[in-house]
């Protein structure tokens, strides 16, 4: 029996843009898949880090400016971390995180110059190759992948800050 309800329109055209929106970011289905033009990397602030947990042997804390998430059409989910040592010293990295194949691609770096130092030829190394802190596998399991594919960015920022448990006091900012 056909049906050209709207009912079933509606429905044929939402599982059409499900299944258009998971390609953009699987290889197998989108061999052709490639990386969206890099933006710059965004102004970021230590006042408001989402906390990332680290493993107990890792002196460094790891948060995320929550205003610098974004998920791209390509399926990367990009975001600047900052890393603070024992003595207060802190640094910041613009870094992207493609879900699908659990890589990560540092795109610049910011040390105590406060400028931000772009890699002019970023490679994607794999999540648990991200030593000696492994904090792009934290943000990864900690909200930023969902089954491989990366979630919304309203959805990442979520799931950062329910995984939050370190109180945002001990960032000493």
């Amino acid at each position: 029996m056909k049906s050209n309800s709207p009912i079933h329109w509606a429905l044929g055209l939402c599982i059409a843009c499900v299944v258009h929106c998971a390609g953009a970011q699987n290889t197998l289905e989108n061999p052709n898949w490639v990386e969206e033009q890099v933006p710059p990397p965004p102004p970021y602030s230590k006042a408001n880090l989402i906390p990332i947990e680290m493993p107990l042997y890792v002196s460094l804390k790891i948060g995320v400016d929550p205003s610098t998430v974004v998920v791209g059409g390509d399926g990367i989910v990009r975001y600047v971390v900052v890393m603070r040592n024992a003595t207060g010293t802190a640094n910041a990295a613009y870094e992207g995180i493609r879900c699908f194949t659990d890589e990560v691609k540092t795109y610049a770096r910011v040390g105590s110059s406060g400028e931000w130092t772009i890699h002019t030829d970023p490679q994607w190394k794999p999540v648990n190759d991200n030593m000696p802190s492994r904090h792009a596998q934290a943000i990864a399991r900690q909200g930023a992948c969902d089954t491989r594919l990366a979630p919304s960015t309203a959805d990442v920022l979520k799931a950062l800050k329910r995984n939050t448990k370190p109180s945002k006091t001990d960032w000493g900012y």
